[in-house]
């Protein structure tokens, strides 16, 4: 079942989100080629601590971190390590915050230092991808137009989409009901009705994650060899970008809004 937030858990989200936006934007500055990946993390940690809240990852299903530092081919979830980041990389930032009994998510990549063409144009297409996906967050509108929108988007500038993993509900649990593919069978089909896969309409009060994920390749995916991760299976590159956002009648309002690097 998909929960309808009150006004005040909005707020109490929205107070959430914004820390976590300025934590986000703290890291964002640290990435630089040479850097670890586990200094991040250790950053991530202390910022989250000193605001007043607590890391939503760290130790939930067993992850040591409470930041997710996935970096080329790798989708999501790697782990932080002793790795440094290196010159022309692409580096996913996904962190989720713990305030006041509610969680906040939300993701953001970046390349490292100067990059090449492929990298800079991946991450164009899945930030704009993120945003084609908010623009239909909107009451009377079905989960199914927001993975319709992503895909058709994604797949215009010749990209793919990850669908074995996908965006989600959020509030007292870190992962809530529903579902949120970045993906739709109307897509697929090539057909412009009624969206052949619906999950569900979207409603006043809900707060979704929504979190594109795409690779310059083919969109299979393998776990990372540590368990935790996610990896394209043909090695090409991914990006992924994330925001909690909250259903007004007005449409969504993004309660993790900071500014991006690139």
């Amino acid at each position: 079942m998909v929960s309808i937030k009150s006004q005040e858990e909005i707020e109490i989200m929205a107070e959430g989100g914004k820390i976590l936006a300025g934590v986000m934007a703290e890291l964002e500055k640290k990435i630089r080629p040479g850097i670890a990946t586990k200094e991040l993390n250790e950053l991530a940690e202390e910022l989250i601590f000193k605001s007043g809240g607590k890391p939503s990852f760290k130790g939930y299903g067993g992850f040591p971190a409470a930041l997710c530092t996935s970096i080329n081919e790798e989708i999501v979830h790697a782990v932080p390590s002793e790795r440094t980041l290196k010159e022309g990389d692409i580096v996913s930032l996904d962190l989720g915050l713990e305030y006041k009994g509610f969680h906040t998510d939300m993701a953001r990549s970046l390349a490292v230092g100067i990059a090449g063409k492929e990298v800079l144009e991946l991450i164009k297409a899945t930030k704009e991808a993120l945003s084609v996906g908010i623009r239909e967050v909107r009451p009377g509108n079905t989960f199914g137009d927001i993975g319709y929108a992503i895909q058709k988007y994604v797949e215009s500038k010749g990209f793919g989409v990850i669908r074995e993993l996908c965006g989600h509900g959020i509030g007292k649990e870190l992962h809530e009901d529903p579902q949120i593919l970045n993906y739709s069978s109307r897509a697929k089909s090539g057909k412009e009705g009624p969206a052949l896969f619906d999950r569900g309409k979207i409603k006043e009060g809900m707060v979704l994650c929504l979190e594109p994920m795409v690779a310059s390749g083919d969109w299979a995916i393998a776990r990372t060899a540590d368990r935790f991760g996610f990896r394209t299976k043909d090695g090409s590159l991914s990006c992924h970008f994330e925001d909690t956002v909250a259903v007004t009648k007005n449409g969504a309002k993004i309660l993790t809004a900071c500014p991006v690097r690139n």
